[in-house]
């Protein structure tokens, strides 16, 4: 099966709440991963259905900055309770699988569903500048948190903490370099690189 039949089936397993089966797909994308580890986009893309597998049943959220965390999908209300246990009031959800709003309104988190695929496509500087809008307001206020996360926090959410990073002043390779070592399992597909450079281009044309 393809990487991307397994994402679509683990999308829809997700939604409707069917982890024991979502385990399985997840168990089923290792052994593609292993198979097909060599051929890029469809081995990075089983890699980020393990990674999701290991954050189901558990938050899996890495700090990057004091106030900024980078992560997997939340998925359950018990999940979303260690998120506002650990201090986080505003959520960049990048995940086209699930929106955390009702999760998230019980601990008054205020959420941005900016959802993408994760489809080794390029993305429009528009999603981008939606995210960094976001992040730069929550973080002009004092006490806040941000926690940026996609369903593996492997693609998506690293590709979007980038963008904030490099909006506040950070050096490209050294936001990379940041994330990177915080959160190893990060994979910065060179597509969505580009997509971050396309789109700080903008802000320096637009004179942000």
């Amino acid at each position: 099966m393809k990487a991307g039949s397994w994402a679509t089936m683990v999308r829809q397993l997700a939604a409707g709440g069917k982890l024991g089966r979502a385990r399985g797909a997840a168990a089923g994308a290792e052994q593609l991963s292993n198979e097909q580890a060599s051929s890029g986009q469809i081995g990075r893309q089983a890699e980020s259905l393990k990674a999701w597998l290991q954050g189901i049943s558990r938050m899996d959220m890495t700090w990057v900055t004091d106030r900024i965390a980078v992560g997997g999908g939340i998925w359950r209300a018990e999940n979303m309770a260690a998120v506002a246990r650990a201090g986080v009031t505003h959520i960049i959800d990048m995940q086209i699988e699930f929106d955390d709003t009702a999760l998230a309104e019980p601990h008054g988190i205020e959420v941005l569903w900016n959802p993408i695929d994760d489809d080794f496509q390029p993305k429009p500087p528009a999603i981008l500048q939606r995210g960094v809008d976001f992040a730069t307001e929550a973080l002009d206020q004092d006490g806040t948190r941000v926690f940026i996360h996609c369903a593996a926090g492997v693609h998506r959410a690293p590709m979007m903490t980038l963008a904030v990073l490099c909006s506040m002043g950070w050096a490209q390779e050294a936001a990379q370099e940041l994330i990177e070592k915080r959160r190893p399992v990060v994979d910065f597909a060179d597509v969505y690189v580009r997509s971050v450079e396309r789109f700080l281009d903008q802000q320096v044309r637009a004179g942000k």
